[in-house]
């Protein structure tokens, strides 16, 4: 409890000083980049060495890539039930087909299953959503938007994200113990990821016109937070027959609002801007209601 207590807190706090004015036009980015340079890769260091490699950790992954997939297919035809237009559909492939598995779900697992489960969520923040978004996402972003797809700016973005990095080192140094006051300073920077992050998503929220967006909001957070979640559980564990903790962490992962990251990418393509904000701005308020709906359910498989 008190960990959700510090979520909820700093988010409401973002959202008080960006209405106050107390903090620049700036400052998420510059919150966003401590988070992404500093504390990530931290807490990648800090946890990752002590994951057991186990055939959940692959399963983990793949359901992320899976959940795309997914999204990229039932969009694909809702587009053309619904009469959506090419650059609606972008932008709910991007915002309903990722999760926000770090700057909500690492904070949100710590609060639900405690910090030892922040590594494998942080592992299906990297190796999934992440590099879902730096590959196939802005593919999806290109096509939609009509802009040519650069390979090379691809590999730029895979390459260049520290925490990425971080998670190749720690699994390098899986054979190593850390020494007593490298470990604590790793763990004290990784705390730094749930309140700076929560404090950026409120700093962000923007409500937006919701008229003329409503039945377009509905679909993608309907299928984002409820029908995205319930499949991944039938592969799983009706197919996979997975359970236990790592089952648990990786469908609480799924349940997850909007990736921020994947709204500033299909922002930046120009995918139904209006539709992006409220995806965003909606989604992950009102996830602070669904995932402890999704832990208790979860709790019970």
């Amino acid at each position: 409890m008190q960990n959700l207590a510090l979520l909820v807190l700093c988010f409401t706090l973002g959202i008080a000083l960006r209405r106050t004015g107390r903090l620049p036009e700036g400052a998420p980015a510059a919150l966003n980049a401590v988070i992404i340079n500093v504390a990530l890769p931290a807490l990648a260091l800090a946890y990752i060495p002590d994951i057991p490699i186990t055939p959940a950790l692959g399963q983990a992954v793949m359901v992320a890539w899976l959940m795309f997939g997914f999204a990229a297919a039932f969009f694909y035809v809702a587009a053309r039930v619904w009469r959506l237009s090419r650059e609606t559909t972008g932008a709910l492939i991007l915002t309903a087909g990722l999760a926000n598995t770090s700057f909500v779900g690492l904070p949100m697992i710590e609060a639900f299953f405690g910090r030892h489960g922040m590594g494998l969520g942080l592992v299906i923040d990297q190796l999934g959503s992440y590099l879902i978004l730096a590959t196939f996402g802005i593919l999806v972003a290109s096509v939609f938007s009509g802009t040519a797809f650069d390979p090379q700016r691809v590999v730029r973005k895979v390459l260049g994200f520290p925490p990425l990095w971080a998670i190749v080192i720690a699994l390098a140094l899986r054979p190593f113990d850390y020494p007593d006051w490298l470990s604590a300073l790793l763990h004290r920077l990784g705390d730094l990821v749930a309140p700076l992050a929560l404090l950026s998503v409120g700093c962000q929220l923007r409500l937006g016109a919701i008229n003329g967006n409503a039945r377009k909001l509905g679909l993608g957070l309907a299928f984002k937070l409820v029908a995205a979640p319930v499949a991944m559980s039938l592969v799983l564990v009706g197919l996979l027959d997975a359970e236990g903790e790592s089952m648990r962490i990786t469908l609480f992962e799924a349940a997850m609002p909007p990736m921020i990251g994947a709204a500033i990418v299909a922002m930046e393509h120009k995918l139904d801007p209006p539709l992006i904000t409220l995806m965003v701005g909606i989604g992950i308020p009102l996830s602070f209601l669904t995932l402890p709906v999704w832990h208790a359910v979860l709790a019970r498989l």
